[in-house]
């Protein structure tokens, strides 16, 4: 009796650190973004999607996901990525552009027309053109998203540019700045993720950033007055899933494979989900009681005169390829 009790023991034993070694020998990959994890952001829930279809693929590999900023802030991402500190992050790529100017021209005013324009171009010599700059400097794709975005303040309705005259406002990247300051507004910046404080201390009079964004971040409750994308939507943002370059040559192909699979369903997810965050965006601040507006095409066609006058010719000028890219951009219908 006590030699079948020491062998099951020794049994149960053995099969323990069998799993506890076949788990140690697992790579864990960290991922980090700055959006509120577990709240229903969708490129959060990307980010996780990832982390489980790659964990079910049983190839040696594994995703710890920090949101929030967690991990590193928002602008430390890419360095940190490039230079092979972080794994994996999900960022709005213009947070790069000081350092690869050409990233500007993912945040470029009316550039992307709709989810369907954004779809178009995934696939167009444009975004080759930005992933080679990507893959160049450290890092690569495995999961496209561009999200939606508008205009919220607590000052006045924003729609044709007079209307940001006067007022401080964020919008996200130095292509995309360069229109409302020349329209009269005072520019600051920072992530989305001090957009909140900075409106609730007063730093911030007015915002640009993402549909998901507007929710995620709770800014209903620090303005009066939300601009949809509508019909007509200046500001459209690519945030892709990077990995680092060096972290991918140390994966073996089983691994990488997994990788790609994964950055695949998560582009997918996002895909069937981009047009209703624009909605739920719209529903959640008029609940809120915040007044909603849409720019008309006539606001539209002032915007885009003015941002063809400053940030389309400033980018053609000062940034190495830049008129290439835009043409690019352009020629996807």
């Amino acid at each position: 009796m006590q030699r079948h009790t020491l062998a099951t023991l020794a049994a149960t034993l053995g099969l323990a650190l069998a799993f506890s070694s076949a788990a140690a020998a697992n790579t864990v990959l960290r991922a980090s973004h700055q959006f509120p994890g577990g709240q229903g952001d969708v490129r959060d829930e990307m980010v996780q999607l990832m982390a489980r279809q790659v964990a079910e693929a049983d190839v040696g590999l594994e995703i710890q996901v920090y949101p929030g900023q967690s991990l590193f802030r928002a602008n430390e991402q890419w360095g940190a990525l490039v230079r092979g500190r972080l794994d994996l992050t999900l960022l709005p790529l213009d947070y790069a552009s000081g350092r690869h100017p050409e990233f500007s021209a993912t945040l470029m005013p009316g550039l992307v027309r709709n989810h369907e324009h954004a779809a178009r171009l995934n696939e167009s010599e444009y975004m080759d053109m930005i992933k080679q700059v990507i893959m160049d400097n450290g890092a690569r794709v495995l999961a496209d998203s561009w999200l939606a975005g508008g205009f919220a303040s607590s000052e006045q309705c924003i729609t044709a540019p007079d209307t940001v005259r006067g007022q401080n406002i964020r919008a996200a990247g130095p292509a995309f700045e360069q229109m409302p300051q020349a329209a009269g507004a005072s520019i600051a910046s920072m992530p989305s993720s001090e957009v909140y404080t900075a409106m609730q201390t007063g730093v911030l009079d007015a915002a640009n950033t993402s549909s998901m964004s507007f929710i995620s971040f709770r800014l209903y409750e620090q303005v009066e007055c939300l601009t949809e994308p509508g019909d007509f939507a200046l500001w459209f943002m690519y945030e892709p899933i990077l990995i680092s370059e060096q972290v991918w040559q140390r994966l073996n192909e089983e691994q990488q494979a997994a990788l790609m699979e994964a950055g695949k369903a998560a582009e997918e997810f996002f895909a069937a989900e981009a047009a209703a965050i624009d909605a739920k965006m719209v529903e959640v601040y008029e609940q809120n009681g915040i007044e909603v507006v849409r720019m008309s095409e006539e606001d539209y066609n002032a915007w885009i005169e003015i941002a063809r006058e400053t940030s389309y010719k400033n980018f053609a000028e000062n940034v190495p390829n830049g008129q290439a890219i835009i043409d690019a951009a352009l020629a996807v219908d």
